[in-house]
């Protein structure tokens, strides 16, 4: 799977709002989404992370509740990976 990348926004307009990625995550197979007790654990790593800025990850563009979200994503910080 690729990384989200920043550019990508442009092609979203002025900005995606929590309820557009919500949408999102929900249009994914349940067979890629992780458990909730994972996705929870994710989530707090990633708001004490401080490449965390405005629901995304400074290290690859993404938004943190959808990258958290999929079984197989990681965390992409390169020195000290948080999950």
């Amino acid at each position: 799977m690729q990384p989200c990348r920043k550019c990508l926004l442009l092609e979203a307009g002025e900005r995606v709002t929590y309820e557009e990625i919500t949408a999102y995550i929900q249009t994914l197979s349940p067979d890629v989404l992780t458990d909730e007790a994972t996705y929870q654990k994710r989530i707090t790593n990633c708001i004490n992370c401080d490449c965390l800025i405005a629901g995304m990850c400074r290290k690859c563009g993404c938004y943190v509740e959808v990258r958290a979200r999929l079984q197989d994503a990681h965390c992409p910080h390169d020195r000290e990976q948080r999950w």
